[in-house]
């Protein structure tokens, strides 16, 4: 088929709630697609969720078995939810493409987790539905991440040199000699929400907080100097790197403010280097962090090339649409994972298909 309408379904590392596209995708002549986002959403996870959430790497099997289920629960709930609102023909609907909630991602050890059963999602939505994106990769002997990027080279190939998101995570991915090249840079959203947890805030609006912090040269010397940035590419982040690596470096309980500061400056010092040791002329940001204007202010001090921020549209539903177009993809077979940004021996064909 050319021609294909999904609902693409993301839920980050952020937990900020589940991103949800109903997208229509045209194959072009050159071998790209084209897009056309027709509705999108987020929802929130209810607050006894979200604890679970939160709490769900320390869970016990049957715990966790029970979460998967929950999730996927609340994901096809959602999606029922929205299709309703906006009326769509759900006969129209080729397929449901979920990205889930990673749990744990260890691919040096073989395996990642991502929960919210997308047989479930297929069962109580009467909707195909693909998940399980990352596993093949994985066995392949790549990293299962970034996925991304695919959809950088047939979506927007000419709309910048680069392409970064900021969700928990901050990845990069950018095309360099016929070769697209992607991994994660360092953290995100996720240790900026984590601070100011402690003053009762879900996120810091715009860095405000931040921009009212001092920086602390100690702290961000010992946070430059972490091992995973001598790494070379392929290479990625999972919450487990932060717990055991990041977070003891930092206070939860005061000097908070300055602790903001001091991690926006090394997000920012982080992806200058990286944009500049490449070459790359211009960056487009979507994902969280490109509404925090002082952590796009602070990277323009150790980035001189042009910073695209795209509308909100794109800024929020980015990776819920490339996740659509994995979709696409997998039912096209077509691979949908690149080993020369994961590492894997071969570029694969990731997802499993759950009929209703």
């Amino acid at each position: 088929m050319d021609s294909y309408k999904i609902i693409g379904l993301m839920s980050g590392t952020s937990l900020d709630g589940v991103d949800i596209v109903y997208a229509s995708f045209n194959r072009e002549p050159d071998n790209q697609w084209s897009y056309l986002i027709e509705q999108s959403e987020t929802i929130a996870f209810s607050d006894t969720l979200l604890d679970r959430l939160h709490e769900s790497g320390n869970l016990l099997g049957s715990q966790l078995a029970q979460l998967d289920h929950d999730l996927g629960v609340f994901f096809a709930y959602a999606v029922n939810e929205f299709i309703l609102r906006f009326k769509i023909d759900k006969s129209a609907i080729d397929a449901i493409a979920s990205h889930g909630q990673t749990v744990y991602h260890q691919p040096q050890k073989g395996f990642t987790t991502q929960i919210g059963n997308p047989a479930v999602i297929a069962f109580h939505t009467g909707i195909p539905t693909i998940g399980d994106f990352r596993t093949k990769d994985v066995l392949y002997g790549g990293q299962g991440a970034p996925l991304v990027p695919i959809g950088d080279r047939y979506l927007f190939k000419n709309e910048a040199a680069s392409f970064l998101n900021i969700g928990g995570f901050t990845n990069i991915s950018f095309e360099k000699n016929g070769v697209m090249r992607a991994f994660d840079i360092c953290p995100g959203n996720l240790p900026l929400n984590k601070l100011v947890r402690s003053k009762d805030l879900a996120y810091d609006k715009d860095g405000l907080l931040a921009s009212t912090g001092e920086l602390n040269y100690f702290l961000l010397d010992l946070l430059n100097s972490l091992p995973y940035y001598e790494k070379n590419a392929p290479k990625s982040l999972g919450t487990e790197w932060l717990e055991q690596d990041f977070y003891p470096l930092l206070k939860f309980d005061k000097d908070i403010e300055n602790n903001l500061a001091t991690v926006v400056e090394h997000i920012a010092i982080q992806i200058g280097k990286t944009l500049n040791d490449h070459e790359l002329t211009s960056v487009m940001i979507t994902g969280g962090g490109a509404k925090n204007s002082y952590l796009i202010e602070r990277l323009k001090r150790y980035f001189k090339g042009e910073i695209i921020l795209p509308g909100n549209q794109l800024i929020d539903f980015k990776e819920a649409l490339i996740f659509a177009l994995l979709g696409v993809l997998f039912l096209e077979k077509e691979p949908n994972c690149i080993a020369s940004v994961t590492g894997a021996s071969k570029d694969v064909c990731g997802g499993v298909l759950h009929l209703p």
